[in-house]
């Protein structure tokens, strides 16, 4: 056989497997290192690196235009499995909602992924600036994803991508004026541009475009060298923020921390209120002796609403009397028309926050939790999913409180106001900013994990209350029924986490809270600082809000329009 001849037939040959199933391989691998990125850029993890690149193997797929049904069926598949696996811990409660929250949220952070396949496979052959201003918008599309969760169906903003970074404070100083918003659309840049690099390298420069013209933009991807110069700034603020603090650190309080550690399945059992109280007295005692200004319990610590039982109320106040210290702590309130009668029974039920002076006793203001957590503290749609009721045993739903006017704590020559946040009110930024706007020295984060074991849910809470120290410029003092408790300064750093040790020796050294456990019944006692830079001053985002997701929306809505317009190269 003439050898042309042998030439025509083997191609006319079956082409091999990877080109006959190219899509689905693509598919699955983009599949696979998307989830795998995803999950390991959040806490418990300790590879906060993945977060710049989690999302460039669907960018740089995207560029090769992959079948729309494809594409979406892989990114939304992703990010849900992704998610599901991230929220895992939510097994504890529920399982039903973990299998629905999950694949929501990562079907909602999927939306993103279907723009930037619309957009990136309009960008080969466009000019310098066009190719950075599309992918600066595209980053900012992002931020303005992750804005709408914080209303979307009632609003869960857990973990944005600025929250991967919550032991890089190198990265996190933008968000004083940004907001988070602005961390994440630096990452999310940077997985954008090596996106491009890649598809420059690997496509571009091997194959040509029809008018391109060799040069140094063209090799080294304009895109690419965008997105490190935003890393850069974001180095560059931190060295002028961060860097330098000790000669301008002073005094805010030295601070007992209270782990009391009330199993979640005692806490409303009235048959173990003698139980409970005994933990509160040994531990908060323990506190006592390490001569702290103040001392502070988690969310709903006492057995019963503080303001209704005379009981309790005088127990609470022969302690802090006893001690000698304010207690700042969380507890159920009810609304004085509903104990008139000296029955707990009817009216308005409260998550609060209260303080009790050692002289005075309960103080008359407290605090009342803003937002309510959905089929724990109210049923959303009451009338028509009022059967699936909460999982809270307490009464009826929970009134909303209204007010972000700070507990004030009299301390020994000066008075210290916190504003509090009660459970996960600290992933809603709108809540931090108000309680600073009316006159927080610091907030205080009291929570109750006792509800999702001990996995990672306490590492990304905590995670989220980072980003509200930097955002606001105020130290962040948080409590957990049984961990994480600790500080966190006013530039993200954590300053002290309550850690016990294998041999059992608690500590506040936060380098060993990866070798020993933040969940165990116990106290310390730490001295809290401030920056004396920030004391009566308001960060840039404190005083003007999501103006960056006002600006990312408008450098979107041009992108569009200037993709849309035909383009000869």
């Amino acid at each position: 056989m003439p050898e042309s001849a042998f030439s025509e037939d083997l191609r006319d040959g079956p082409p091999p497997f990877w080109r006959r199933h190219a899509d689905r391989l693509a598919a699955g691998s983009v599949f696979v290192f998307t989830v795998v990125l995803t999950v390991l850029s959040f806490p418990p993890f300790h590879t906060p690196e993945c977060a710049y690149v989690f999302a460039a193997p669907v960018a740089l797929w995207a560029y090769r235009r992959p079948r729309w049904i494809i594409f979406a069926g892989t990114v939304l598949g992703a990010q849900a499995v992704a998610w599901t696996i991230i929220l895992g811990w939510l097994h504890h409660v529920t399982w039903a909602g973990l299998l629905l929250l999950g694949p929501v949220i990562g079907a909602w952070a999927g939306l993103w992924f279907l723009a930037a396949r619309w957009a990136m496979p309009r960008l080969p052959g466009r000019s310098m600036p066009v190719r950075v201003f599309v992918v600066f918008a595209l980053a900012g599309l992002w931020a303005i994803n992750e804005w709408t969760r914080t209303w979307l169906l009632g609003g869960f903003p857990w973990l944005p991508l600025a929250a991967s970074q919550w032991q890089r404070g190198s990265i996190l100083q933008v968000a004083a004026f940004t907001g988070t918003g602005g961390v994440s659309a630096v990452l999310v840049a940077m997985n954008l541009g090596l996106a491009a690099f890649a598809h420059r390298l690997a496509f571009e420069n091997a194959r040509g475009l029809p008018g391109a013209k060799p040069g140094p933009w063209h090799r080294r991807s304009p895109e690419f060298l965008a997105a490190l110069l935003l890393i850069v700034g974001c180095f560059t603020l931190f060295l002028r923020e961060a860097v330098n603090r000790a000669p301008f650190a002073v005094p805010l309080a030295r601070v007992a921390f209270v782990q009391p550690d009330i199993p979640q399945e005692i806490k409303w059992d009235s048959s173990k209120t003698t139980e409970i109280l005994s933990v509160l007295d040994d531990v908060t005692r323990r506190a006592a002796a390490t001569q702290p200004d103040l001392v502070l319990w988690p969310e709903a610590t006492t057995p019963w609403a503080l303001n209704a039982d005379a009981i309790l109320r005088a127990w609470t106040e022969e302690l802090a009397r006893d001690t000698g210290r304010p207690l700042v702590l969380g507890s159920i309130a009810i609304s004085p028309h509903a104990v008139s009668d000296g029955s707990p029974g009817n009216g308005d039920w409260f998550n609060a926050s209260f303080v009790v002076d050692p002289a005075t006793g309960v103080q008359p203001g407290r605090y009342e939790k803003r937002k309510l957590v959905p089929f724990g503290e109210f049923v959303p749609l009451r009338p028509l999913l009022g059967w699936l009721g909460k999982f809270v045993p307490i009464g009826d739903d929970f009134a909303r409180g209204t007010s972000a006017i700070p507990l004030t704590v009299r301390l020994p020559g000066r008075t210290l106001a916190l504003g509090p946040l009660i459970c996960y009110e600290d992933i809603f930024p709108t809540f931090a900013r108000a309680n600073v706007l009316a006159g927080a020295d610091a907030l205080l984060v009291q929570t109750n994990n006792g509800w999702f074991g001990e996995g990672a849910a306490a590492y990304q809470h905590a995670a989220n209350a980072v980003l509200r120290a930097v955002e606001t410029r105020r130290p962040v003092l948080r409590d957990g029924n049984a961990g994480w408790s600790g500080w966190i300064d006013e530039f993200g750093s954590i300053r002290a986490v309550l850690t016990r040790d294998p041999t059992g020796h608690v500590t506040t050294d936060p380098t060993m809270a990866a070798s020993g456990t933040v969940y165990f019944r116990g106290t310390a006692t730490v001295d809290v600082t401030r920056d004396s830079r920030w004391i009566g001053r308001q960060s840039f985002y404190t005083l003007h809000g999501d103006w960056f997701v006002a600006a990312c929306a408008a450098l979107a809505l041009a992108a569009f329009f200037i993709l849309r317009r035909p383009h000869s190269p």
